[in-house]
């Protein structure tokens, strides 16, 4: 026993040894591994490898340069605005300025833009420190933007008092805007300000109405690191109920202006309609400070807005991610996937997916992987806010919102569909019930808003379309119990019914630009028959005329003169000294599109109308020459005659798509539309994007000018004759209108043998 003892201790201290061993031979093999030399494959593998995962990790870290588009008068600030960001600012800014674009001296817009296109392309976000004041001087550099850029608008709508005061105090300027005549400078400005909106193709718009505001928005830019994003939306908007703010010119108190403005009734306050946009009733543009009182001003006492509508829009929330519990990550997948694959559909369409917070997960991956995928920004993005109010609170115009509904199609449940049916009131409810009881998972309803509604008449709103997604949630009904297989499909099925649904609506759907001067942006064609087989929806905005023509007892201060044919009313928006409308009061002629031979007596009566007024105006000052006609593709329903003075005396007369769509083949001269119209059954329907894109050049001789302040100042002092073809047939009417033109007294010959009896006259 003890010799065993002692062989077991022996057997025990030497497996201890040969352990011990071992391990030291392991560790010196390891060393001495790790400092031999690698052969060329390891090495090469290690090139190659190591780079791709840095690539990537910086790829992702990466965040989007931005090109922040200052909006604001010479002396609000933006040159001090981007010099405190970039001080303070961890981010890479580089600012463009016009005054300095070349070599420190100032330069051109292509300048600003080849600058601005290098620094974004290289990573870098910027500052446009240009006045941007309007629509047509932001669009190019908004156009800079797209999957990888977030373009933002900061506007510094300071009081004018103190923008003046900056500029006569200042020297030194590198602009060498300074001193007591530059206020004078400014207020011609400040008279064609347009405040951007959304619809222009921002993400981002930042409104400043002080200083306080200015310090705060410094902050926020200052605070955004390489990898952080804003918020998108509007941010800072004045209350659409809030007065305009006094003018430049009433700073500098002119004395013999005084008693003029201080006649001006107190009720001239900014109104915004549901489209998007400001609307002037009794009162001025949204933004134009020194228009305030001159627009009142100028404006006779029968008019009526023509202003611009927004595009077909689309909101939509996250379809069965909130109550019915689908996975977010798939969801956005499926989202993104059907954008895609809609986007070529679109045309000039957009769809905006929506959430109330920022820190929406569902809104965070879409926007990620649409930006993989490249998806246009400007006809696909994300929006913060409430659905039921994105143009009262968001200052974005949606004709058509998405609702998350039941299969009952009913209220109640919480969420998005309580949201929708209590915004849209008894009339959404009612005009549910009437298409449907119930719909079935992967389904959509279109369902046409009543007026009644309020999101009609507040929000814009013409249609809601209900959806219905598949059921993740075991205490809701039709539960797929996580069969994301099934789920997905049904979610693929409902996101295509909803974007049918809204091409349904927008292929249908007139789309309308700005003012009364304007024309499409995109393609529409106007083949409705009155008969009622195709409709067309138009906004709540753009039924203005249409209501006035049917009941113009109820407008008796727009209407000028009523009779059982026409309705007479000024244009708010006159693009000469006079320009006036005549409306048809027949029901189902919308536009110009929709006349037959059997209007041919009402076209007759109308131009008799104008032909009248023409008389009128012209025995008030002589010098007047009119043209009367259409536009062949117009801005408001209810077709309308313009019959307007060639002088083009008017401020509101601003951007190319105005002087166009009155002084080229766009605007149908009355006595063609009527002689085609005898001769052909229908007018001809003008090209109106080829058109509106034409260069700009005087109308009577002809000579073509860069911009419209230079064509301004030219047709003012221009003496030539109008052009041939245009002193032809009656087309110009010059103080002698009563005789007619040889053509014209044919036709009125032809139509009274006619056998549908005698033309009515006015």
């Amino acid at each position: 026993a003890r010799v065993q003892r002692i062989t077991e201790k022996a057997a025990s201290s030497f497996l201890l040894s040969c352990r011990h061993e071992s391990q030291v031979e392991e560790e010196a093999h390891e060393k001495t591994e790790a400092e031999a030399p690698k052969d060329e494959t390891e090495i090469q593998v290690d090139r190659t490898i190591s780079p791709s995962v840095i690539r990537d990790e910086e790829e992702k870290a990466k965040g989007k340069p931005i090109a922040a588009i200052l909006v604001g008068a010479p002396g609000s600030g933006k040159s001090t605005f981007c010099e405190n960001v970039m001080r303070g600012s961890s981010r890479l800014w580089v600012r463009v300025c016009q005054d300095t674009i070349n070599n420190g001296k100032s330069g051109t817009k292509p300048q600003c833009l080849k600058s601005a296109a290098a620094s974004l392309k290289e990573g870098k976000s910027v500052f446009i420190d240009r006045c941007n004041l309007d629509k047509e001087q932001r669009v190019d550099f908004v156009n800079l933007g797209g999957p990888e850029v977030e373009v933002h608008a900061v506007v510094l709508d300071l009081p004018a008092k103190l923008s003046i005061s900056r500029i006569v105090k200042r020297t030194g300027h590198e602009g060498n805007l300074q001193g007591g005549k530059a206020a004078a400078v400014v207020n011609r400005m400040l008279q064609n300000k347009e405040l951007p909106k959304l619809s222009e193709g921002f993400s981002r718009i930042t409104f400043c109405r002080n200083e306080t505001d200015v310090d705060a928005a410094v902050k926020t830019y200052t605070a955004v690191g390489p990898l952080d994003t804003l918020p998108h939306g509007c941010f800072g908007q004045k209350d659409p109920n809030a007065k305009t703010q006094l003018g430049i010119m009433r700073f500098l108190k002119r004395p013999h202006e005084t008693n003029t403005r201080d006649s001006v009734p107190s009720q001239l306050t900014e109104e915004k309609g549901p489209c998007g946009k400001t609307q002037e009733t009794v009162s001025s543009s949204s933004g134009m400070p020194s228009q305030k009182i001159k627009v009142s001003e100028d404006m006779a006492p029968g008019s009526i807005s023509q202003d611009e509508s927004d595009i077909p829009t689309l909101a939509f929330p996250s379809i069965s991610t909130a109550d019915f519990q689908f996975d977010l990550e798939m969801a956005s997948d499926v989202i993104v996937g059907k954008v895609e694959e809609f986007m070529d559909k679109l045309g000039n369409a957009r769809l905006v997916l929506v959430d109330l917070t920022e820190r929406s997960k569902i809104l965070s991956l879409v926007r990620a992987k649409a930006a993989e995928k490249k998806i246009d920004s400007k006809r696909f993005f994300t929006f913060i806010g409430d659905i039921c109010q994105l143009y009262t609170k968001g200052g974005l115009c949606c004709n058509v919102i998405a609702n998350a509904a039941n299969w009952r199609l009913k209220p109640g449940g919480g969420g998005v569909n309580a949201a929708i049916f209590n915004a849209g009131g008894p009339a959404l409810e009612a005009a549910t019930k009437e298409q449907a009881r119930s719909l079935l998972p992967g389904n959509a309803l279109v369902v046409p808003l009543p007026s009644t509604s309020p999101l009609y008449s507040k929000e814009g709103v013409t249609h809601v379309i209900h959806v219905l997604g598949p059921n993740m949630n075991p205490r809701r009904p039709n539960c797929l119990d996580n069969d994301y297989v099934k789920g997905c499909k049904v979610l693929e099925d409902a996101y295509s019914s909803l974007f049918k649904g809204f091409l349904s609506i927008a292929n249908t759907q007139v789309k309308v630009p700005r003012s009364s001067g304007s024309i499409l942006s995109g393609p529409s064609k106007l083949e409705d028959e009155i008969s009622g087989t195709k409709t067309k929806t138009w906004a709540p905005c753009l039924q203005a005329l249409y209501n006035i023509a049917m009941q113009p007892e109820k407008h008796n201060k727009q209407v000028l003169e009523a009779s059982d044919d026409v309705v007479v009313l000024n244009d708010i928006y006159p693009k000469a000294k006079q320009h006036l409308l005549v409306l048809a009061r027949i029901k189902g002629l919308d536009t110009l599109a929709d006349a037959r031979k059997e209007h041919l007596p009402l076209l007759m009566a109308m131009h008799e109308v104008g032909l009248r007024w023409v008389d009128k105006f012209v025995g008030e000052d002589a010098s007047l020459v009119f043209r009367l006609g259409y536009h062949s593709v117009p801005s408001m329903r209810q077709l309308h005659l313009h019959v307007i003075s060639q002088d083009f005396d008017s401020k509101h007369l601003k951007h190319k798509k105005h002087w166009n769509s009155f002084t080229t083949a766009f605007f149908r001269d009355s006595v063609d539309v009527m002689e085609e119209i005898n001769n052909q059954g229908k007018a001809t329907i003008q090209d109106e994007k080829r058109l509106m894109s034409m260069e700009l050049r005087c109308h009577q001789c002809r000579s073509a000018h860069p911009n419209i302040p230079r064509l301004k100042s030219h047709i003012s002092s221009c003496q030539a004759p109008f052009p041939a073809d245009l002193q032809k047939k009656g087309r110009l009417v010059p103080e002698q209108t009563n005789s007619g033109s040889p053509e014209m007294n044919l036709l009125v010959a032809d139509l009274e043998a006619a056998p549908h009896g005698e033309p009515r006259g006015p």
